[in-house]
Protein backbone atom coordinates (compact mmCIF):
# COMPACT_ATOMS: atom_id res chain seq x y z
CA UNK A 1 0.00 0.00 0.00
CA UNK A 2 1.34 3.42 -0.97
CA UNK A 3 2.06 6.04 1.68
CA UNK A 4 -0.99 8.19 2.26
CA UNK A 5 -0.54 11.94 2.34
CA UNK A 6 -2.51 13.63 5.12
CA UNK A 7 -1.25 17.15 4.57
CA UNK A 8 -4.60 18.68 5.59
CA UNK A 9 -4.09 17.57 9.19
CA UNK A 10 -0.31 17.74 9.22
CA UNK A 11 -0.57 21.46 8.52
CA UNK A 12 -2.91 21.82 11.49
CA UNK A 13 -0.49 20.00 13.78
CA UNK A 14 2.35 22.23 12.61
CA UNK A 15 0.26 25.39 12.99
CA UNK A 16 -0.65 24.44 16.58
CA UNK A 17 3.02 24.11 17.58
CA UNK A 18 3.81 26.66 20.27
CA UNK A 19 0.24 27.62 21.15
CA UNK A 20 0.67 26.55 24.79
CA UNK A 21 -2.23 24.07 24.61
CA UNK A 22 -2.59 20.29 24.53
CA UNK A 23 -3.06 19.19 20.94
CA UNK A 24 -5.94 16.68 21.09
CA UNK A 25 -6.18 14.57 17.94
CA UNK A 26 -9.73 13.21 17.70
CA UNK A 27 -11.79 11.38 15.13
CA UNK A 28 -13.43 8.12 14.21
CA UNK A 29 -11.54 5.05 15.34
CA UNK A 30 -9.13 3.61 12.74
CA UNK A 31 -9.23 6.74 10.58
CA UNK A 32 -5.45 7.30 10.80
CA UNK A 33 -4.78 9.43 13.89
CA UNK A 34 -1.76 7.44 15.09
CA UNK A 35 -0.33 7.26 11.57
CA UNK A 36 -0.63 11.04 11.33
CA UNK A 37 1.07 11.72 14.64
CA UNK A 38 3.72 9.02 14.89
CA UNK A 39 4.73 8.73 11.26
CA UNK A 40 3.93 11.89 9.31
CA UNK A 41 4.36 14.45 12.10
CA UNK A 42 7.42 12.58 13.36
CA UNK A 43 8.96 12.76 9.86
CA UNK A 44 8.24 16.49 9.78
CA UNK A 45 9.98 17.07 13.13
CA UNK A 46 13.02 15.13 11.97
CA UNK A 47 13.10 17.19 8.78
CA UNK A 48 13.07 20.35 10.89
CA UNK A 49 16.20 19.20 12.69
CA UNK A 50 14.53 18.31 15.98
CA UNK A 51 16.85 15.81 17.71
CA UNK A 52 15.38 12.35 18.27
CA UNK A 53 15.95 12.63 22.02
CA UNK A 54 13.70 15.73 22.05
CA UNK A 55 10.72 13.77 20.71
CA UNK A 56 9.31 11.51 23.42
CA UNK A 57 6.98 8.84 22.05
CA UNK A 58 4.68 6.75 24.24
CA UNK A 59 2.46 4.15 22.57
CA UNK A 60 0.64 3.12 25.68
CA UNK A 61 -0.88 -0.13 24.42
CA UNK A 62 2.66 -1.48 23.95
CA UNK A 63 3.35 -4.30 26.42
CA UNK A 64 6.79 -2.81 27.11
CA UNK A 65 5.13 0.17 28.77
CA UNK A 66 2.89 -1.82 31.10
CA UNK A 67 4.90 -0.54 34.05
CA UNK A 68 3.54 2.98 33.36
CA UNK A 69 0.04 2.51 34.73
CA UNK A 70 -0.62 5.71 36.64
CA UNK A 71 -0.33 9.44 35.89
CA UNK A 72 2.47 9.68 38.45
CA UNK A 73 4.49 6.82 36.95
CA UNK A 74 4.26 8.23 33.45
CA UNK A 75 5.01 11.78 34.54
CA UNK A 76 8.03 10.57 36.49
CA UNK A 77 9.23 8.79 33.35
CA UNK A 78 8.77 11.85 31.14
CA UNK A 79 10.05 14.74 33.25
CA UNK A 80 13.66 13.50 33.80
CA UNK A 81 14.07 13.20 30.03
CA UNK A 82 13.71 16.99 29.64
CA UNK A 83 17.36 17.73 30.37
CA UNK A 84 17.77 21.17 28.78
CA UNK A 85 15.80 24.31 27.91
CA UNK A 86 15.16 23.32 24.29
CA UNK A 87 11.67 22.42 23.15
CA UNK A 88 10.50 18.83 23.65
CA UNK A 89 7.65 17.12 21.84
CA UNK A 90 5.65 14.62 23.92
CA UNK A 91 3.54 12.28 21.78
CA UNK A 92 1.07 10.08 23.68
CA UNK A 93 -0.98 7.42 21.91
CA UNK A 94 -3.85 5.54 23.58
CA UNK A 95 -3.58 7.93 26.51
CA UNK A 96 -6.98 6.77 27.82
CA UNK A 97 -5.24 3.59 29.00
CA UNK A 98 -3.76 5.64 31.84
CA UNK A 99 -6.35 5.69 34.60
CA UNK A 100 -6.82 9.36 35.41
CA UNK A 101 -5.04 10.61 32.28
CA UNK A 102 -6.59 14.05 32.81
CA UNK A 103 -4.28 14.57 35.79
CA UNK A 104 -1.30 13.56 33.69
CA UNK A 105 -2.12 16.03 30.92
CA UNK A 106 -2.73 18.86 33.36
CA UNK A 107 0.63 18.14 35.00
CA UNK A 108 2.45 18.07 31.65
CA UNK A 109 1.05 21.53 30.88
CA UNK A 110 3.22 22.89 33.69
CA UNK A 111 6.40 21.85 31.87
CA UNK A 112 7.50 25.14 30.24
CA UNK A 113 9.34 23.66 27.25
CA UNK A 114 6.97 20.81 26.33
CA UNK A 115 4.60 20.51 23.38
CA UNK A 116 1.97 17.87 24.11
CA UNK A 117 0.16 15.87 21.42
CA UNK A 118 -2.28 13.10 22.36
CA UNK A 119 -4.56 10.58 20.65
CA UNK A 120 -6.86 7.89 21.93
CA UNK A 121 -9.07 5.22 20.47
CA UNK A 122 -12.04 4.50 22.62
CA UNK A 123 -15.30 6.37 22.76
CA UNK A 124 -14.51 7.96 26.14
CA UNK A 125 -11.51 9.72 24.67
CA UNK A 126 -12.84 10.32 21.18
CA UNK A 127 -16.15 11.83 22.22
CA UNK A 128 -16.84 15.50 22.66
CA UNK A 129 -16.48 15.31 26.44
CA UNK A 130 -12.68 15.13 26.22
CA UNK A 131 -12.64 18.50 24.48
CA UNK A 132 -15.03 19.84 27.11
CA UNK A 133 -12.75 18.50 29.86
CA UNK A 134 -9.81 20.52 28.53
CA UNK A 135 -11.67 23.60 27.33
CA UNK A 136 -9.24 26.50 27.39
CA UNK A 137 -6.28 24.15 27.78
CA UNK A 138 -6.59 22.05 24.64
CA UNK A 139 -7.05 22.51 20.92
CA UNK A 140 -8.85 19.85 18.91
CA UNK A 141 -7.64 18.57 15.56
CA UNK A 142 -10.32 16.30 14.15
CA UNK A 143 -9.12 13.72 11.65
CA UNK A 144 -11.60 12.32 9.11
CA UNK A 145 -11.44 9.20 6.95
CA UNK A 146 -9.68 9.75 3.64
CA UNK A 147 -11.26 12.26 1.33
CA UNK A 148 -11.28 11.20 -2.32
CA UNK A 149 -8.23 13.33 -3.13
CA UNK A 150 -6.20 11.49 -0.46
CA UNK A 151 -7.67 8.13 -1.44
CA UNK A 152 -6.90 8.55 -5.14
CA UNK A 153 -3.21 9.35 -4.54
CA UNK A 154 -2.72 6.05 -2.70
CA UNK A 155 -5.01 3.82 -4.80
CA UNK A 156 -3.31 1.28 -7.05
CA UNK A 157 -5.50 1.33 -10.15
CA UNK A 158 -7.19 3.57 -12.70
CA UNK A 159 -9.09 6.76 -11.73
CA UNK A 160 -12.40 5.05 -12.55
CA UNK A 161 -11.50 2.07 -10.38
CA UNK A 162 -10.49 4.41 -7.55
CA UNK A 163 -13.84 6.21 -7.76
CA UNK A 164 -15.82 2.96 -7.85
CA UNK A 165 -14.01 1.68 -4.76
CA UNK A 166 -14.43 4.96 -2.87
CA UNK A 167 -18.10 5.32 -3.80
CA UNK A 168 -18.87 1.82 -2.51
CA UNK A 169 -16.38 1.19 0.30
CA UNK A 170 -15.47 4.68 1.45
CA UNK A 171 -12.21 6.10 2.75
CA UNK A 172 -11.15 4.16 5.85
CA UNK A 173 -7.37 3.87 5.28
CA UNK A 174 -7.08 0.08 5.61
CA UNK A 175 -9.67 -0.41 2.88
CA UNK A 176 -6.77 0.39 0.56
CA UNK A 177 -4.93 -2.69 1.82
CA UNK A 178 -7.74 -4.97 0.63
CA UNK A 179 -7.55 -6.03 -3.02
CA UNK A 180 -10.91 -7.76 -3.42
CA UNK A 181 -14.42 -6.34 -2.83
CA UNK A 182 -15.25 -9.12 -0.38
CA UNK A 183 -12.12 -8.23 1.62
CA UNK A 184 -13.15 -4.59 1.80
CA UNK A 185 -16.68 -5.54 2.87
CA UNK A 186 -15.42 -8.00 5.49
CA UNK A 187 -13.03 -5.44 6.97
CA UNK A 188 -15.73 -2.75 7.21
CA UNK A 189 -18.27 -5.15 8.69
CA UNK A 190 -15.89 -6.29 11.41
CA UNK A 191 -14.88 -2.70 12.12
CA UNK A 192 -18.49 -1.65 12.56
CA UNK A 193 -19.55 -4.56 14.75
CA UNK A 194 -16.45 -5.38 16.76
CA UNK A 195 -15.00 -1.90 17.27
CA UNK A 196 -17.59 0.86 17.03
CA UNK A 197 -20.78 -0.82 18.24
CA UNK A 198 -19.21 -2.95 20.95
CA UNK A 199 -17.45 0.13 22.32
CA UNK A 200 -20.67 2.18 22.39
CA UNK A 201 -22.77 -0.60 23.89
CA UNK A 202 -20.21 -1.17 26.66
CA UNK A 203 -19.63 2.49 27.43
CA UNK A 204 -23.28 3.51 27.58
CA UNK A 205 -24.61 0.21 28.98
CA UNK A 206 -27.13 -0.05 26.15
CA UNK A 207 -29.52 -2.80 27.19
CA UNK A 208 -31.62 -3.13 24.06
CA UNK A 209 -29.01 -3.82 21.38
CA UNK A 210 -31.70 -4.76 18.84
CA UNK A 211 -33.33 -1.32 18.99
CA UNK A 212 -29.94 0.37 18.70
CA UNK A 213 -29.09 -1.71 15.63
CA UNK A 214 -32.45 -0.97 14.03
CA UNK A 215 -31.96 2.75 14.59
CA UNK A 216 -28.65 2.55 12.76
CA UNK A 217 -30.34 0.79 9.84
CA UNK A 218 -33.04 3.46 9.63
CA UNK A 219 -30.51 6.30 9.79
CA UNK A 220 -28.37 4.63 7.12
CA UNK A 221 -31.40 4.24 4.86
CA UNK A 222 -32.42 7.86 5.46
CA UNK A 223 -29.00 9.45 4.88
CA UNK A 224 -29.57 12.97 3.59
CA UNK A 225 -33.28 12.94 4.47
CA UNK A 226 -34.90 15.24 6.98
CA UNK A 227 -35.67 13.53 10.25
CA UNK A 228 -35.84 13.96 14.03
CA UNK A 229 -36.32 11.69 17.06
CA UNK A 230 -40.12 12.13 16.96
CA UNK A 231 -40.26 11.11 13.30
CA UNK A 232 -37.95 8.18 14.01
CA UNK A 233 -40.17 7.10 16.90
CA UNK A 234 -43.18 7.11 14.57
CA UNK A 235 -41.18 5.08 12.01
CA UNK A 236 -40.34 2.46 14.62
CA UNK A 237 -44.03 2.08 15.44
CA UNK A 238 -45.31 2.05 11.85
CA UNK A 239 -42.57 -0.16 10.36
CA UNK A 240 -41.36 -2.26 13.29
CA UNK A 241 -44.46 -2.22 15.47
CA UNK A 242 -42.37 -1.01 18.42
CA UNK A 243 -42.88 1.93 20.71
CA UNK A 244 -39.59 3.66 21.48
CA UNK A 245 -39.65 7.11 23.04
CA UNK A 246 -38.16 10.04 21.16
CA UNK A 247 -36.01 10.75 24.25
CA UNK A 248 -34.42 7.30 24.00
CA UNK A 249 -33.75 7.77 20.29
CA UNK A 250 -32.31 11.23 20.91
CA UNK A 251 -29.92 9.69 23.46
CA UNK A 252 -28.87 6.93 21.06
CA UNK A 253 -28.20 9.47 18.30
CA UNK A 254 -26.08 11.56 20.65
CA UNK A 255 -23.92 8.48 21.35
CA UNK A 256 -23.34 8.02 17.61
CA UNK A 257 -22.46 11.68 17.19
CA UNK A 258 -20.02 11.69 20.10
CA UNK A 259 -18.20 8.72 18.59
CA UNK A 260 -18.00 10.58 15.24
CA UNK A 261 -20.03 7.97 13.36
CA UNK A 262 -22.75 10.49 12.49
CA UNK A 263 -22.72 14.26 11.92
CA UNK A 264 -25.87 16.42 11.88
CA UNK A 265 -26.64 19.25 9.47
CA UNK A 266 -29.09 21.80 10.83
CA UNK A 267 -31.58 23.76 8.74
CA UNK A 268 -31.02 27.48 8.22
CA UNK A 269 -33.58 29.98 6.91
CA UNK A 270 -31.54 32.07 4.45
CA UNK A 271 -33.98 34.98 4.26
CA UNK A 272 -35.04 34.94 7.91
CA UNK A 273 -31.40 34.46 8.99
CA UNK A 274 -32.29 31.98 11.70
CA UNK A 275 -31.98 28.29 12.44
CA UNK A 276 -34.95 25.95 12.25
CA UNK A 277 -34.76 23.59 15.20
CA UNK A 278 -36.22 20.51 13.54
CA UNK A 279 -36.09 18.39 11.47
CA UNK A 280 -32.44 18.02 10.46
CA UNK A 281 -30.24 15.69 8.38
CA UNK A 282 -27.64 13.14 9.44
CA UNK A 283 -24.63 12.03 7.42
CA UNK A 284 -22.27 9.11 8.02
CA UNK A 285 -18.63 9.97 8.63
CA UNK A 286 -17.72 7.36 6.03
CA UNK A 287 -19.97 6.19 3.18
CA UNK A 288 -18.36 2.75 3.22
CA UNK A 289 -19.56 2.24 6.79
CA UNK A 290 -23.00 3.47 5.78
CA UNK A 291 -23.13 1.09 2.82
CA UNK A 292 -21.89 -1.93 4.75
CA UNK A 293 -24.45 -1.26 7.46
CA UNK A 294 -27.11 -1.83 4.79
CA UNK A 295 -25.36 -4.90 3.41
CA UNK A 296 -24.41 -3.00 0.24
CA UNK A 297 -28.08 -3.26 -0.79
CA UNK A 298 -29.24 0.36 -0.87
CA UNK A 299 -26.75 1.98 -3.22
CA UNK A 300 -28.77 5.15 -3.76
CA UNK A 301 -26.44 7.27 -5.89
CA UNK A 302 -28.08 10.57 -4.93
CA UNK A 303 -27.74 10.02 -1.20
CA UNK A 304 -24.22 8.59 -1.38
CA UNK A 305 -23.06 11.50 -3.53
CA UNK A 306 -24.64 13.97 -1.11
CA UNK A 307 -22.94 12.26 1.85
CA UNK A 308 -19.55 12.34 0.09
CA UNK A 309 -19.98 16.03 -0.71
CA UNK A 310 -20.97 16.84 2.89
CA UNK A 311 -17.89 15.00 4.21
CA UNK A 312 -15.64 16.82 1.74
CA UNK A 313 -16.88 20.19 2.99
CA UNK A 314 -16.19 19.15 6.59
CA UNK A 315 -12.66 18.03 5.64
CA UNK A 316 -12.10 21.48 4.13
CA UNK A 317 -12.89 23.05 7.49
CA UNK A 318 -16.39 24.26 6.67
CA UNK A 319 -19.35 24.56 8.98
CA UNK A 320 -22.19 23.02 6.97
CA UNK A 321 -25.94 23.66 7.20
CA UNK A 322 -28.95 22.74 5.11
CA UNK A 323 -30.51 25.84 3.55
CA UNK A 324 -34.16 26.83 3.32
CA UNK A 325 -35.33 29.70 1.08
CA UNK A 326 -38.98 30.80 1.59
CA UNK A 327 -40.60 32.27 -1.54
CA UNK A 328 -44.08 33.34 -2.63
CA UNK A 329 -45.55 31.82 -5.78
CA UNK A 330 -48.90 31.37 -7.47
CA UNK A 331 -50.53 27.95 -7.37
CA UNK A 332 -52.58 26.45 -10.19
CA UNK A 333 -55.67 28.41 -9.10
CA UNK A 334 -53.76 31.68 -9.17
CA UNK A 335 -53.54 32.14 -5.40
CA UNK A 336 -50.30 33.21 -3.73
CA UNK A 337 -48.82 30.55 -1.49
CA UNK A 338 -45.69 30.23 0.60
CA UNK A 339 -43.17 27.64 -0.59
CA UNK A 340 -39.89 26.59 1.02
CA UNK A 341 -37.12 25.69 -1.42
CA UNK A 342 -34.21 23.60 -0.14
CA UNK A 343 -30.52 24.23 -0.70
CA UNK A 344 -28.57 21.07 -0.07
CA UNK A 345 -25.68 22.80 1.72
CA UNK A 346 -24.62 26.19 3.01
CA UNK A 347 -20.90 26.01 3.75
CA UNK A 348 -19.14 28.62 5.89
CA UNK A 349 -15.38 29.00 5.99
CA UNK A 350 -13.91 32.10 7.59
CA UNK A 351 -15.80 35.08 6.20
CA UNK A 352 -16.82 33.18 3.07
CA UNK A 353 -20.13 31.49 2.38
CA UNK A 354 -20.99 29.01 -0.35
CA UNK A 355 -24.35 27.65 -1.50
CA UNK A 356 -24.22 24.16 -3.02
CA UNK A 357 -26.68 21.88 -4.74
CA UNK A 358 -25.88 18.18 -5.11
CA UNK A 359 -27.47 16.91 -8.33
CA UNK A 360 -26.69 13.39 -9.45
CA UNK A 361 -27.89 14.19 -12.97
CA UNK A 362 -29.41 17.09 -14.93
CA UNK A 363 -31.07 15.17 -17.76
CA UNK A 364 -33.28 17.98 -19.05
CA UNK A 365 -34.07 21.66 -18.74
CA UNK A 366 -36.78 21.06 -16.15
CA UNK A 367 -34.32 19.38 -13.78
CA UNK A 368 -31.73 22.10 -14.40
CA UNK A 369 -34.24 24.80 -13.48
CA UNK A 370 -35.29 22.84 -10.41
CA UNK A 371 -31.72 22.88 -9.08
CA UNK A 372 -31.13 26.51 -10.06
CA UNK A 373 -34.34 27.91 -8.62
CA UNK A 374 -33.35 27.95 -4.91
CA UNK A 375 -29.98 29.51 -5.79
CA UNK A 376 -31.58 32.23 -7.89
CA UNK A 377 -33.92 33.07 -5.00
CA UNK A 378 -30.92 34.08 -2.87
CA UNK A 379 -30.12 37.76 -3.23
CA UNK A 380 -26.63 37.93 -1.77
CA UNK A 381 -23.41 37.76 -3.78
CA UNK A 382 -21.82 34.63 -2.28
CA UNK A 383 -20.74 31.75 -4.51
CA UNK A 384 -23.50 29.46 -5.82
CA UNK A 385 -22.47 26.00 -7.05
CA UNK A 386 -24.23 22.99 -8.55
CA UNK A 387 -22.18 19.77 -8.25
CA UNK A 388 -23.19 17.05 -10.71
CA UNK A 389 -22.14 13.44 -11.13
CA UNK A 390 -21.06 14.03 -14.75
CA UNK A 391 -17.31 14.14 -15.33
CA UNK A 392 -16.99 17.78 -16.37
CA UNK A 393 -14.93 20.82 -15.44
CA UNK A 394 -16.03 24.25 -14.27
CA UNK A 395 -18.85 25.96 -16.15
CA UNK A 396 -20.36 29.31 -15.17
CA UNK A 397 -23.58 30.73 -16.63
CA UNK A 398 -24.73 34.32 -17.06
CA UNK A 399 -26.48 34.31 -13.65
CA UNK A 400 -23.18 33.55 -11.89
CA UNK A 401 -24.05 29.95 -10.99
CA UNK A 402 -21.13 27.52 -11.31
CA UNK A 403 -21.66 23.91 -12.40
CA UNK A 404 -18.88 21.43 -11.75
CA UNK A 405 -18.47 17.65 -11.92
CA UNK A 406 -18.23 15.80 -8.62
CA UNK A 407 -14.83 14.19 -9.19
CA UNK A 408 -13.39 17.47 -10.45
CA UNK A 409 -14.76 19.19 -7.34
CA UNK A 410 -13.30 16.57 -5.00
CA UNK A 411 -9.86 16.42 -6.62
CA UNK A 412 -9.32 20.21 -6.76
CA UNK A 413 -8.77 21.55 -3.20
CA UNK A 414 -9.59 25.05 -4.46
CA UNK A 415 -12.80 24.12 -6.29
CA UNK A 416 -15.03 26.13 -3.96
CA UNK A 417 -13.42 29.28 -5.34
CA UNK A 418 -13.00 28.07 -8.94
Amino acid sequence: MKEISRDIYLRQLISADGNGLIKIVTGLRRCGKSYLLFKLFRQYLRGQGIPDDHVLEYVLDDVRLEHLQTPRQLFDDISPRLVDDQKYYILLDEVQLINGFEKLLNSLLHLPNAEIYVTGSNSRFLSSDIVTEFRGRGTEIQVHPLCFREFATAFDGSPDEAWDSYFNYGGMPLVLAQDLPEGKASYLGQLFQQVYLSDLVERHAIRNREEFDELLDILASATGSLTNPKKLSDTFFSVKGKRISSNTLYRYISYLQDAFLLTPAHRYDVKGKKYINTPLKFYFEDVGLRNIRLGMRQQDENHIMENILFNELKVRGCQVDVGVVPIHQKNLSGKIQNVKLEIDFIAYRGNQKYYLQSAYALPDEEKRQQERRPLLAIRDSFKKIIVVQDNLGVRRDDTGITTIGLRHFLLDPNSLDA
